[in-house]
């Protein structure tokens, strides 16, 4: 649940497998809810008064659509744009419905599960999820690649409560006899259409089939579309589906920038010069190198990608959240991955492999009402790719630079058109440019 404030920036995560919050403080100051949404939508009391605290006190309209529902234990199918507070949506029911029985923890055998499908979406989850489940003395932890095993199999042994986890390491300790999900009450998918991917949904499978049946499974996703109907089908009893807040933004712009490969780079640094900026490509040598081309040009820049050692990933992710850096070069990886707020800019330095990609990696600006522009960097014999791309994505972009007729590299005169996005938003802008939720600690939330 990101806001656009100061306050909010993503701070580089903790290597410790525990959730890197601090615990819910010891004494919150009663504050008067009410007529809060929160509570109207019956989130318990105790949560309404932790969020009010943080300055959460309505709820983005994901949440609003989804709570009644998940709160009475429903499965349910939320769809909501990055930055739209689907995090937030199903943190709450998850840690309410725990809290409603509270039970003695156990051994290496968790009640909630949380699966994502990278190491930074982890850690930013549990961010949100930590404070509110330590307001009732239950314990979350993180497991994903990349760390030893040995702080995550303690806290198995502690008796976890909530698990957020990639799939990939999940396997792992269930292998090696480190935790059971024979207890599992509440399950949920985060980017539920990704976790749906061939290269995740076997891994899912084999999760999912240890989970009880008749338990609360929860997905959510900027879109359900493709895989997500097998999960859905297998595993789900009589969902329920909302959307929200995802017809076109206001506050979004798309561009097109046509140039010969030999100019790609400058043009890319000439933005990067200007502000803070995310940069994509399409394999891991691609961001290395681009990297070292930025910085050689006089750009802050560092590289997110899979190559990266847990701690390099860390390291470069809060040199570029405090500014240290201007520049992140990323792959796929950190558009379901990372959370940074005050982004006015994401670059396609190599045009996305499909329409689900593109919209993922806009999903980096334009956040909780703040505004943002997305440049497509393509040369002359892309550009029918390119505009195969938008239209699949339900984006109509200025097109700017070389000029090139439709469906060929034949030119022609270019005609500005301000950006629209179907099924791509975020939640409606303040006065001000502000988000509604000036939240703190849940900030990072989507």
């Amino acid at each position: 649940m990101a806001s656009g404030s100061a306050a909010n920036k993503v701070k580089a995560p903790h290597h410790d497998a525990k959730a890197p919050s601090a615990p819910a403080p010891k004494h919150v100051p009663h504050i008067d809810i009410a007529g809060n949404r929160f509570a109207v939508l019956g989130v318990p009391e105790k949560l309404v008064q932790l969020l009010a605290a943080q300055g959460v006190t309505e709820p983005f309209p994901i949440q609003e659509a989804t709570l009644p529902d998940s709160l009475a234990g429903r499965d349910v199918l939320g769809q909501g744009q990055t930055g739209s507070g689907k995090t937030l949506a199903f943190a709450l029911p998850l840690v309410a419905r725990l809290a409603a029985k509270q039970v003695a923890p156990m051994r290496g055998r968790p009640r909630a599960l949380v699966l994502v499908p990278t190491r930074e979406l982890a850690t930013q989850v549990a961010a949100v999820i930590a404070p509110l489940a330590a307001a009732y003395k239950m314990s979350t932890v993180t497991v994903f690649g990349g760390v030893t095993h040995g702080a995550q199999r303690k806290a198995f042994a502690d008796g976890v409560e909530i698990v957020v986890a990639c799939p990939g390491r999940l396997l792992d300790h269930m292998k090696q006899g480190d935790v059971s999900l024979d207890r599992i009450e509440i399950c949920v998918l985060d980017e539920a259409d990704h976790m749906a991917d061939q290269g995740f949904l076997p891994m899912v499978k084999r999760i999912l089939d240890k989970t009880p049946a008749g338990g609360q499974r929860m997905l959510f996703s900027a879109t359900l579309a493709g895989g997500v109907d097998t999960l859905i089908s297998r595993y789900l009893e009589r969902p329920v589906s909302h959307a929200a807040a995802i017809e076109a933004p206001t506050l979004l712009e798309h561009r097109v920038l046509v140039v010969e490969e030999g100019d790609r780079l400058r043009e890319i640094a000439k933005m990067a010069r200007e502000g803070r900026v995310v940069v994509f490509t399409r394999t891991k040598h691609r961001a290395k190198q681009l990297a070292k081309k930025l910085e050689a040009a006089g750009v802050g820049a560092v590289d997110l990608h899979g190559n990266l050692s847990q701690n390099a990933r860390e390291r470069n992710l809060a040199a570029f959240s405090s500014g240290k850096a201007t520049a992140l070069v990323a792959t796929d990886i950190a558009a379901r991955g990372i959370h940074v707020d005050d982004v006015p800019l994401v670059v396609h330095a190599d045009p996305p492999m499909e329409h689900k990609a593109y919209v993922h990696r806009s999903g980096r600006t334009a956040r909780a009402g703040a505004a943002g522009q997305v440049v497509t960097i393509a040369t002359p014999e892309q550009a029918a790719e390119v505009r195969m791309l938008l239209k699949k994505a339900g984006v109509t972009a200025t097109w700017e630079g070389i000029a090139v007729h439709p469906g060929s590299t034949a030119p022609r005169a270019a005609a500005p058109s301000r950006s629209s996005s179907r099924g791509n938003t975020r939640p409606p802008a303040q006065p001000g440019g502000r988000s509604r939720q000036a939240a703190r600690s849940f900030g990072k939330g989507r």
